[in-house]
C-alpha cells in the first residue's frame, strides 16, 4: 500500500504538475493580460459616466442649496438676496442687497461648476412639468446702477422669501438649467419659493423629478 500511494500521486495531473517554485508561461500571462484589458475596456467608460453623473448632480444640488440659503438670508436680514449666475464662467454665488451702501455684496465665495458642466439647457426642447411655458434661463442680473450684466442670470428673493424680479414684482416659476455629459438638470423655483429638481437625458423627452 505504501508503494501505491506515491505511484498514484505521480500519475495525478493535479499533484504532479508545476512545482511550487515554477512560474507562469508567457502564454498564460498574455491570456491574463487580455482578460484584464477586456474588463478595463468595459468598466472604464461605465465608471467615467458614473463620475460625470455624480458631478452634475452635485452641481445641481449645490445650486438648489444656494437658492435656499439666499431665500433665508433675505428673510433674516430684512432685505433682498439673490443667486448670481455667471454663465460665461460657469460659476455662481449668493449676494445680498446692502441698503446703506445701495449695492449688492457677495455672501461667501463663488462656486464653480464641474469642468464638463455648464449653465445651459443643451438640446432640451421642453421645460420641466408645471414650470415654464418655454425653456429659458432666469433673467439677467442688474448691477448697482440698474443696468443688465451680460451672460448672467439671477434669482432674487425679497425679505419674505418670495422670488421677485428687478422691480420687486413676484415672478412665475423660474428654472436654472445645468447640462453635462450625462444629463440636463433643471432646478425649479416656484412662484411660492418652493424648490424642485428635475433630470432629463441629453436627448431624452421625459423629465424625472429627483
Amino acid at each position: 500500500m505504501s508503494r501505491a500511494v506515491p505511484l498514484l500521486l505521480n500519475q495525478c495531473p493535479l499533484m504532479s504538475g508545476r512545482s511550487s517554485s515554477a512560474g507562469f508561461s508567457a502564454i498564460e500571462l498574455l491570456i491574463v493580460l487580455a482578460i484584464a484589458g477586456c474588463v478595463a475596456a468595459i468598466s472604464i467608460p461605465a465608471s467615467t459616466g458614473m463620475v460625470d453623473e455624480f458631478r452634475l448632480s452635485g452641481d445641481a444640488h449645490g445650486v438648489s442649496n444656494s437658492l435656499a440659503m439666499a431665500r433665508m438670508n433675505a428673510a433674516a436680514n430684512f432685505t433682498r438676496a439673490r443667486v448670481y449666475i455667471d454663465r460665461a464662467a460657469n460659476a455662481y454665488r449668493i449676494e445680498r442687497w446692502n441698503k446703506a451702501a445701495a449695492a449688492w455684496q457677495a455672501v461667501g465665495g463663488t462656486s464653480p461648476l464641474g469642468s464638463l458642466n455648464t449653465f445651459s439647457s443643451g438640446a432640451v426642447a421642453a421645460p420641466p412639468p408645471n414650470s415654464q411655458v418655454a425653456v429659458g434661463q432666469p433673467t439677467a442680473c442688474l448691477n448697482d446702477a440698474g443696468a443688465a450684466i451680460a451672460n448672467t442670470s439671477c434669482v432674487i428673493f425679497n425679505s419674505r422669501g418670495v422670488p421677485i424680479d428687478s422691480t420687486g414684482a413676484p415672478t412665475p416659476a423660474t428654472v436654472i438649467y445645468l447640462s453635462g455629459p450625462t444629463a440636463v438638470f433643471g432646478v425649479v423655483v416656484s412662484s411660492t419659493s418652493q424648490l424642485a429638481m428635475w433630470r432629463i437625458p441629453p436627448t431624452g423627452a421625459t423629465w424625472a423629478q429627483k
